[in-house]
């Protein structure tokens, strides 16, 4: 394809500024053409870092651009469907970062919104499984390198207590598992391909932040079961075990390696059969799959309703762990 999509960016979070925008000017597919801000200098300045022709001093300015033809929200949690559906009215496809809601029945209000406007796109930005070294661990599944698939463990974790964070806000969707649980969830779910029947979980609370700083489940699969950990007070930290009945993996840095080169290993009886190396930036990826879904008028590679089940899981843990 030569034709390529041109994407604004709603906010100068640190996300799309550091990683996201810079991995889609990459993209064979995508063009970042115009950022905004509610500050018209900030917007300035990270345009001109980045090499970005247009920017904005509101969101409202970059929706009214008619050249946009896809957005990108990294906003605050609690700002990602207002801005979605906003987006969405000004006729753009929406990119939307993870969660794209803060509970199961606004993101089930989304679904039903966009079916006003069935020829836009959108999705949620679990960008995590676009890198190839997901493609390497699913194949090995699906041939039988580890048998029947018995159990997941896997955690997330970081020390953030910045009360100014967002992340350390309830009322702005803040918290362990919205923000890195939902991976460890949404992984188990993606190798399992099913949902859990059942949910046990403790939830420590903050005392002064009130979010959820400590969070362990256990998620009982018909298959078997994922145990996950997820922390915003607990030294910084990724991994991923699965365990199966003739072998296991083991991932060296499951869900943001961002360019770093990462390996995926097999072993069956104690020994390594396997170990492959990959390198790739999957915020590039994710951006040229989605804009290819625009291209092509095709399905998106993760619907909504996929958020809506991980939502559901996150909800079960956290009523489950505050009894």
């Amino acid at each position: 394809m030569s034709e390529k999509i041109k994407w604004g960016v709603l906010s100068t979070a640190n996300i799309g500024v550091k990683h996201v925008i810079p991995a889609m000017q990459n993209g064979e597919l995508t063009e970042v053409v115009a950022i905004s801000s509610r500050n018209i200098t900030r917007a300035e300045d990270a345009a001109n870092k980045l090499g970005i022709p247009k920017a904005y001093g509101s969101y409202e300015d970059l929706l009214a651009d008619d050249e946009i033809d896809a957005i990108y929200n990294p906003l605050p949690n609690d700002m990602h469907i207002p801005w979605t559906k906003r987006a969405m009215e000004a006729g753009k496809h929406v990119l939307c970062e993870k969660p794209i809601g803060l509970n199961v029945k606004e993101t089930e209000d989304l679904i039903k919104f966009t079916q006003k406007y069935p020829h836009l796109k959108v999705m949620e930005a679990f960008m995590y499984r676009f890198h190839p070294q997901w493609d390497i661990v699913k194949s090995w599944i699906s041939v039988g390198m580890i048998g029947e698939v018995n159990a997941i463990q896997s955690a997330f974790t970081y020390h953030n207590t910045n009360p100014e964070d967002y992340r350390n806000k309830p009322e702005m969707g803040g918290g362990g598992l919205l923000d890195i649980g939902c991976y460890c969830i949404s992984s188990a779910r993606y190798i399992f391909e099913a949902e859990p029947q059942n949910i046990l979980s403790t939830v420590d609370l903050d005392p002064e932040f009130g979010i959820d700083r400590h969070a362990l489940a256990i998620l009982e699969f018909p298959g078997g079961t994922a145990s996950i950990y997820c922390s915003t007070q607990s030294s910084p930290d990724q991994n991923m075990t699965i365990y199966g009945s003739e072998g296991v993996i083991q991932f060296e840095i499951p869900f943001n390696p961002l360019t770093k080169e990462v390996s995926v290993t097999l072993i069956q009886d104690g020994k390594v059969i396997e170990k492959k190396k990959v390198q790739a930036n999957h915020y590039t990826l994710q951006g040229d799959a989605f804009s290819e879904a625009i291209l092509e008028d095709g399905p998106v590679p993760t619907p909504l309703e996929d958020a809506v089940a991980n939502l559901r899981v996150i909800e079960k843990i956290l009523n489950e762990g505050r009894k």
